[in-house]
This record gives structure tokens, sequence and C-alpha cells, in this order.
């Protein structure tokens, strides 16, 4: 998330400020005079902090298969079907 504050807020909300960068990933840009002179943001992205929208992105940013990828996807396929069915209900009772 982002959000726009201005150089008073900051200076008075600094810890919370800090939290919300570290916790949220939160990027603040501050301004003075209605005009922006910094950002602060996250060194880098909190670990296991990631929204869904950034899935796509994401996923695209992944090195591509090759060629045998189908071939080798028909294969896990088959042993799949091939698996015994898990049995429904309580397994243990």
């Amino acid at each position: 998330m982002r959000y726009t504050i201005n150089a008073t807020t900051a200076v008075r909300t600094f810890s919370e400020l800090l939290n919300e960068i570290k916790y949220k990933g939160t990027v603040y840009t501050i301004e003075r005079s209605g005009k922006p002179i910094a950002e602060l943001s996250p060194v880098s992205s909190p670990a296991g902090k990631r929204t869904l929208s950034e899935l796509p992105g994401i996923l695209e940013a992944l090195p591509k298969l090759g060629d045998d990828a189908r071939t080798f996807a028909g294969d896990i396929e088959r042993i799949r079907k091939k698996q015994p069915q898990v049995p429904k209900g309580d397994v243990w009772g």
C-alpha cells in the first residue's frame, strides 16, 4: 500500500511509520509544501508478505520451461491417476 503524508505527520508518527513499513510493506511519500521530497519504503519485500495482486508478476518472472515440460507434465498426470483414492471421512476412526 502506498500513502502520501506531509513532513510534519512523518516527524510526529515516525515510529508508527517504521512499524507499518516493516510489518506491512507500506510505502510513504513525504511531501513538504505539497511537493514530494522523500520516500520511506522497505529495504526488501517482507518475507511471506505478498498480495494476491502480485501473483501474475511473480509467475511471469519465473523461468520458462523447455519443450520437454509437456512430456513431464503428462508423466506426472499419469502417475497421479494411478495413485489409490484417498479414503473419505475419518481415516483414523
